[in-house]
């Protein structure tokens, strides 16, 4: 029988908090934990990414997909460093995350070959938690600390293990007098409620409101019936934030879209006239598109206390879950009589929803991007995961793909780095092998990591039981990276042309390249029917513009003092044919 090692330890206490995979790349300096992994018949099974920072991006999106803690693991030096990306992300997302890396320092300290300081390199991303494993008694404790500690603070931690403790030989019994303290892992967080006070004050300003908004985050999962029951109680309208996008049934009459620059003008417009906001687990950056400052009375739930008032001022901030506040403020809030604000905020979406459907009918050259994802749209399998990545193809993600219920979406939604969404969409594959998933990718961020990604892709596929994975590429040939006909003019703005359809077949998966927009169902058809994951290459035109909705009113702030700006706003609100008296807002 082989002798106990402390890498044995690392997998005994990452199968006591079950977790099912681990992503990392091998290296000499974490090579006894890989060793003990592959020892241990796949619980957990150890993932091989082709780079460290696509590891982290797996772990990453695994929590964010499954709700779970994301694990990776790395080597010294500047394999660690690669991790930050995906370690950033998971933080600004707010999702537990834990970095394990393995350190081999044989020269003298401060000039030693790859030598970081780990400490310091991941103090600012784990700031909540950078502990070494000094000896091998101590490996069970501080892994136990970092998984409390990453599901309490819902952040990443990092667990630094030189490679002599990983290797170090360990008795079966550790002693009890050598500090090792083994929590139990797993125990659920304590349920979160605000006090009754609070509570009584918030549903007391959303009954005295008249035009009502509700601003949904991805703090809000798993709680739509709460907040649909309480939007047609009140008859308000509904919006969400980029990340809280899957929450609700876009189909909803009364669901605007997504609020901000990548979002829609009804969203805008709801925001543009409400006179009471209420936030719900969200912390959505584009203030701009907020209500103007002291228009709108505002109440704010997230179960983070620090976030609350820091994109808007709050009247009733309410800290607890999403969950548990609303069902409490439901037993408070009574039923509205008036739907005229309903009825306007129905017809503005209305209104948005036919403008979506005109601007991806439009022509491009050769192939209107907006049109391959409203397409997609008509054709979304149930139950899909949806991998989102960063450029102009956001945009078109936002407007343009309708979510139904059963369908999920993650994206770099805060960190805005180019790159996570095929290894979201592994994670997401390997998660639930039964689920077709979709990656949303343009040119850039397929040439920055995807094309050796989908090796990843190739090596694994035959392994689930549904085999569709497909990578949608939005090729636009832009290397400014803003898409949109903003890209400075010459030979540097474009990006060199790669066959991505091409290089899916040469690795064994299945790849079809659209160029026609009359074939671009056709190609979406036969891409979810293949029996292996595929790459739909779309060539599209890089000129279509972003189109950013208008700020409601934005440009009018500050001026409501005279009669000219009232005359304004009335003109902008009849425009928009947002039902507001403009003396309402002086």
């Amino acid at each position: 029988m082989a002798e106990r090692t402390g890498a044995d330890l690392v997998v005994e206490r990452l199968r006591a908090w079950r977790v099912p995979r681990v992503f990392g790349c091998p290296g000499e300096a974490i090579a006894p934990v890989v060793a003990a992994l592959d020892r241990s018949g796949g619980d957990p099974e150890f993932v091989p990414a082709r780079h460290e920072e696509t590891a982290a991006f797996m772990a990453s999106g695994h929590a964010k997909f499954t709700g779970g803690i994301g694990v990776c693991l790395a080597t010294q030096g500047p394999n660690a460093v690669h991790l930050l990306n995906g370690l950033y992300d998971a933080k600004l997302d707010s999702k537990p995350m834990v970095a394990i890396v393995g350190e081999d320092i044989t020269g003298p300290l401060g000039g030693a070959h790859e030598e970081i300081g780990l400490s310091r390199l991941f103090g600012d991303v784990c700031n909540q938690f950078v502990r070494y494993g000094r000896t091998p008694e101590q490996v069970p404790g501080v892994l136990d600390q970092a998984f409390r500690t990453a599901a309490a603070t819902r952040s990443p931690t990092c667990v630094v293990l030189p490679r002599e403790v990983q290797a170090a030989v360990v008795p079966d019994l550790l002693p009890q007098a050598a500090g090792v303290t083994s929590a139990t892992p797993g125990e659920p967080l304590a349920r979160v409620l605000p006090h009754d006070a609070d509570l009584a004050a918030a549903a007391s300003l959303l009954g005295a409101g008249g035009r009502l908004a509700i601003l949904v985050g991805q703090g809000a999962h798993g709680v739509a019936d709460e907040i649909v029951t309480l939007a047609d109680r009140l008859g308000a309208g509904v919006a969400t934030s980029l990340l809280g996008k899957p929450v609700l049934d876009e189909r909803l009459p009364f669901h605007t879209g997504v609020l901000g620059e990548v979002g829609s003008t009804a969203a805008a417009q709801l925001m543009g006239g409400c006179d009471t906001l209420l936030m719900v687990g969200t912390n959505d950056p584009w203030t701009d598109y907020y209500p103007m400052p002291g228009q709108a009375r505002t109440i704010q739930i997230d179960i983070d206390g620090r976030r609350i008032g820091t994109r808007y001022p709050v009247d009733v901030p309410l800290v607890g879950d999403a969950g548990e506040t609303l069902r409490a403020l439901l037993d408070r809030v009574p039923e509205r009589a008036r739907r005229d604000w309903r009825r306007t905020v129905e017809s503005s979406v209305d209104r948005w929803r036919e403008e979506a459907v005109a601007r991806a009918g439009e022509p491009g050259e050769p192939v209107n991007p907006q049109l391959v994802l409203h397409e997609l749209s008509a054709r979304m399998p149930r139950s899909a995961a949806v991998a989102v990545d960063v450029g102009s193809v956001i945009y078109w993600y936002a407007r343009h793909l309708e979510l139904r219920p059963g369908v999920t979406a993650q994206l770099c939604g805060t960190l805005g780095s180019t790159g996570c969404a095929l290894p979201y969409a592994v994670a997401a594959k390997l998660a639930r092998p039964d689920r077709p998933v979709i990656a949303l990718a343009g040119d850039g961020a397929m040439q920055l990591n995807g094309l050796a990604e989908l090796i990843t892709v190739a090596r694994l596929w035959q392994e689930w039981s549904d085999p569709r994975l497909v990578v949608l590429v939005l090729n636009n040939r832009d290397h400014s990276g803003t898409g949109g006909g903003r890209s400075p003019a010459g030979a540097s703005a474009r990006r060199p042309d790669v066959p991505y359809a091409g290089w899916a077949r040469l690795l064994g998966l299945h790849g079809v390249r659209v160029d026609r927009p009359e074939l671009v169902g056709a190609a979406w058809d036969e891409a979810l029917a293949a029996d292996r994951p595929s790459v739909l290459e779309a060539v599209v035109d890089p000129t279509v513009p972003l189109r950013p909705p208008e700020p409601a009113l934005a440009d009018l702030r500050g001026l409501f003092a005279d009669g000219a700006a009232a005359r304004l706003v009335r003109e902008r609100m009849l425009d928009t044919r947002v039902a507001v008296e403009a003396d309402d807002l002086v």
